[in-house]
């Protein structure tokens, strides 16, 4: 699956956001830690404001601080803010022949897998593999879906 700018944008400020809930930064310092652009970063910080994952204060000692909830917050959630995922009847094969529906269906089933695994992953538990990988642990190559204490 390939994100768009805007959508690696929004994932790396809320998972920067998320691993230090206690402080405020500022969208200079999640930008040069990413290399990323910062009007650009300031357009994907806004829309993740008017979503409500994401709070912001002006002035001195402000910034951006994640305000949802890391348990039940997941990438689908993120992901939906900048693009539109899964089924797009604009990229769908014609149907008007056994070829097309055999691949119609196909690649729908292949949506429905991408979005139900999007909507498992949770903020905490991709900042739990961050963590692993940072300590050197071997990170599983399957990534953990959300298990019931995340949804608590």
């Amino acid at each position: 699956m390939k994100l768009q700018k805007a959508t690696l944008c929004g994932l790396y400020a809320v998972l920067e956001l998320a691993a230090h809930p206690d402080r405020q930064i500022s969208a200079a310092e999640i930008a040069a830690k990413y290399d990323i652009s910062l009007n650009h970063l300031a357009k994907v910080l806004r829309s993740l404001v008017r979503a409500r994952l994401v709070e912001s204060e002006r002035g001195a000692g402000g910034g951006y601080r994640f305000s949802g909830n890391p348990k039940r917050v997941t990438l689908l959630d993120v992901i939906e803010l900048f693009e539109e995922v899964g089924r797009n009847a604009e990229d769908s094969p014609p149907v008007d022949q056994d070829e097309g529906r055999a691949l119609h269906k196909v690649l729908r089933e292949i949506d429905d897998i991408a979005i139900a695994t999007l909507s498992s992953i949770s903020i905490t538990t991709l900042l739990r593999i961050i963590g692993k990988q940072k300590r050197g642990v071997k990170a599983d190559s399957k990534v953990p879906v959300r298990s019931t204490a995340d949804s608590a």
